[in-house]
């Protein structure tokens, strides 16, 4: 739907853009000598991101201060002889059609049996909603405004002859910025601490660009921290992780090496995975069995999209081509993520649940961020778990797939 917005623009001015020869726009990237000693300015001492690729060195001990908090503030989990159960909530990328996941929560919570979610995770317009997510149903009402009443003017502003003479994006994102600004405030990111220091970690995945790698935000450290920068990194980071290459503008990361300051650019998450739970490296039962746990975990999967090929006849035009193209890979890859997740949950004896749009449900957008179509993709995902989810037990087309 990105591409419905921007291929008018594009098109009259694709001409221009392959003969111009516009000056980049000046900044100072972090030399690849100096990537694992990089530092967030302005984020505190205790480290606030890592690499969504690999497992962090310091794992163990995350694990280990994350079960020491529950214990100490959530000691009814593990009270009764009853294993602990940790819920877990990934959110995906997809645009507008984040208003499906948004739908879903409303109706969860309609139907009395959301949980409360141990670990929320988000990538794209996944992230938008993750913290609101994180912070339970109260925010129902408040992802009902930003994914059914918000239009494309609500969400970008196009630029497409700055973006192609030299600037950092088609269109600029200040409009969706005000959103983010409206409701990510100082007391905002103080329930966000709140959450955190019960042993509950809210996660955001962005792209580092320079580097071509997933990254792992852990937004309530950066909420923990109180630093006068946390409000604006925190809500940097969600801005970032919702950058579309190209459509939006990137996120310039400060961070301090060497005794420098450089900038790492940093964009959507699905840039390099559509979804996600934690790094795949991570195995549960030698980390449980050293902390004396042994919990039920159990993954709830929102993919905000379709996930079945769909028909549609293509103009014989190069924007139409390269526009499908690009819309059919990232379909494949957001399928792919899924199957990788399924993997992992098996290893790590993770209950594997799955949402996403059914199929026949049609796209009768007419914008990029169309109220309309947004709307009753909303009410869609609210009905359907009202009634009780049809959660998916496999990853499409993979077998048989079993409702719980």
């Amino acid at each position: 739907m990105i591409n419905r917005y921007f291929r008018a623009a594009s098109a009259s001015l694709l001409a221009l853009a392959l003969a111009s020869c516009a000056a980049a726009i000046a900044r100072n990237p972090l030399p690849v000598a100096l990537e694992g000693e990089a530092t967030v300015v302005g984020a505190g001492p205790t480290p606030v991101r890592f690499w969504g690729d690999e497992l962090p060195p310091n794992a163990d001990q995350m694990v280990k201060e994350k079960w020491a908090q529950v214990r100490a503030n959530r000691p009814e989990m593990l009270r009764g002889g009853k294993r602990p159960v940790v819920n877990f909530l990934a959110l995906s990328g997809g645009g507008s059609d984040g208003a499906f996941g948004a739908g879903l929560l409303a109706g969860w919570t309609a139907s009395g049996t959301r949980p409360e979610f141990d670990v929320v995770t988000g990538v794209s317009t996944g992230a938008l909603t993750a913290p609101f997510a994180f912070l339970g149903p109260k925010y129902d009402p408040a992802l009902k405004r930003v994914f059914t009443e918000s239009s494309t003017r609500d969400i970008a502003i196009a630029r497409p002859i700055r973006g192609l003479l030299g600037g950092d994006s088609l269109s600029s994102n200040a409009p969706l910025a005000k959103i983010v600004a409206f409701y990510v405030t100082k007391d905002f990111l103080a329930e966000v601490a709140a959450q955190h220091r019960r042993g509950r970690r809210l996660l955001i995945g962005t792209t580092n660009l320079d580097a071509e790698r997933p990254v792992i935000w852990d937004m309530g450290q950066i909420a923990v921290s109180g630093g006068p920068d946390a409000v604006a990194l925190f809500r940097q980071v969600l801005l970032a992780s919702a950058a579309i290459p190209a459509v939006f503008p990137p996120g310039f990361v400060k961070v301090a090496a060497n005794g420098a300051v450089y900038e790492e650019m940093h964009v959507d998450g699905g840039a390099t995975r559509e979804v996600f739970l934690v790094p795949t490296q991570f195995m549960a039962k030698p980390t449980d069995g050293h902390l004396g746990i042994n919990p039920r975990r159990r993954a709830y999967i929102v993919r905000n999209g379709r996930v079945a090929p769909e028909y549609k006849p293509v103009k014989a035009r190069t924007l139409s081509i390269a526009g499908r193209a690009v819309s059919s890979l990232i379909k494949s890859q957001g399928v792919g993520d899924l199957y990788e997740l399924y993997v992992f949950s098996k290893k790590n004896g993770i209950d594997y649940n799955l949402a996403y749009i059914p199929g026949d449900f049609p796209d009768t957008s007419t914008q990029a961020f169309d109220p309309v179509y947004m709307g009753r993709l909303y009410d869609l995902g609210y009905s359907m778990a009202q009634g009780g989810y049809p959660w998916q037990r496999t990853p499409p087309r993979f077998g048989p797939s079993v409702a719980n």
